[in-house]
């Protein structure tokens, strides 16, 4: 049985929302919108899930917030920082290594 989207995903929203705010600034509707549209659909992430990893990112320096309010509708749009573009940097190359180490596993056959 494959693992469940949890388990297996554990840490991908943050990479994604920080990777899709270096592009420009977006509200957190937005975030869970352009995941799955450039995903194809195949990851999506409730805004239960997003809200709070923005709230965090936001406390932890990661991101920073303006408030703008759009036909009577208050928003708050989020836009990364310096320190977010660390965490993102140092993300990215976890995850290119954490890719590269199972393409090698999945290719080739091993020998114990």
């Amino acid at each position: 049985m494959p693992p469940t989207p949890s388990t297996f995903l554990n840490g991908i929203p943050e990479l994604l929302v920080l990777r899709l705010l270096r592009d420009r600034e977006m509200y957190g509707y937005e975030l869970v919108q352009a995941i799955r549209e450039a995903s194809a659909d195949q990851l999506t992430f409730a805004e239960g899930v997003i809200y709070p990893l923005l709230h965090t990112l936001e406390r932890d320096g990661a991101l920073s917030t303006r408030r703008q309010t759009i036909n009577g509708r208050s928003r708050v749009y989020y836009s990364i920082t310096p320190t977010g573009n660390e965490r993102l940097d140092a993300l990215s190359a976890h995850w290119r290594a954490l890719t590269g180490a199972i393409a090698n596993i999945l290719k080739a056959p091993h020998h114990a």
